[in-house]
């Protein structure tokens, strides 16, 4: 069996000391993803939990969308194949950024009946998809990622129940 190295996280907690435990379960999230992926190499992806000001100011000055958003990532590599996917062997060691919205997040998970665990990790996942190269602006897309994030995170699940 191959042995994947273990991805690196920069985290960046802006908000409450409480959502620090994050940071073990994003790294888990990223060893699942690029293990079901068979991505081999350690890369690097940063995340930051901020607060809907930040995130509005990130939208609008970045992407000239005046609003709060859940998640936003930014992507360093957008060299992609028809496929969506990131070109050649190698992605840059350092893949991107990713800013969660934690009150967003809170907010949607109420809304939809996601637990707040639940609702975070799957906004982190979504974000590391983006930064790989997975969109779903057209159907065909959203029917490859959407279930891609469902079947990474019930793989992080099983894992830490076992």
């Amino acid at each position: 069996m191959v042995k994947y190295q273990p991805m690196e996280l920069g985290f960046e907690n802006r908000l409450d000391a409480a959502y620090d435990v994050l940071e073990e379960r994003y790294r888990s999230i990223m060893e699942t993803a690029f293990e079901l992926l068979n991505i081999k190499t350690n890369y690097e992806v940063d995340v930051s939990l901020v607060d809907e000001d930040t995130i509005h100011q990130i939208n609008r000055d970045y992407r000239n969308v005046d609003r709060v958003t859940d998640v936003i990532s930014f992507a360093f590599n957008d060299d992609k194949s028809k496929e969506g996917l990131i070109l050649g062997d190698e992605i840059p060691h350092m893949l991107g950024e990713i800013f969660v919205c934690v009150p967003r997040a809170l907010e949607q998970a109420k809304q939809i009946g996601n637990t707040p665990e639940r609702e975070l990790n799957f906004l982190f996942c979504h974000g590391l998809l983006h930064l790989l190269g997975y969109d779903h602006m057209k159907k065909e897309d959203e029917e490859i990622m959407f279930p891609l994030q469902d079947k990474i995170l019930d793989a992080v699940k099983e894992k830490e129940s076992k």
